[in-house]
């Protein structure tokens, strides 16, 4: 209940670590590797590239 009502900092909102650690990650050896899961894996690095273009492309064009 009490971790519930604490508010979350600005630092909080903009932490990239998980998303950093999505790219950059060591190969698991106990890690099934198949085609489709390697293509699916690399669908969703390429979204998630084009989805912080756009972000920065929007945060840019509403400063400039």
């Amino acid at each position: 209940m009490e971790e519930s009502s604490k508010k979350n900092s600005f630092k909080d909102y903009f932490k990239v670590g998980e998303v950093f650690g999505y790219f950059f990650r060591k190969k698991d050896p106990t890690r099934p590797s198949n085609f489709n899961l390697r293509m699916m894996h690399g669908v969703n690095k390429i979204s998630i590239v084009i989805f912080l273009l756009g972000v920065i492309f929007l945060i840019v064009k509403r400063l400039f």
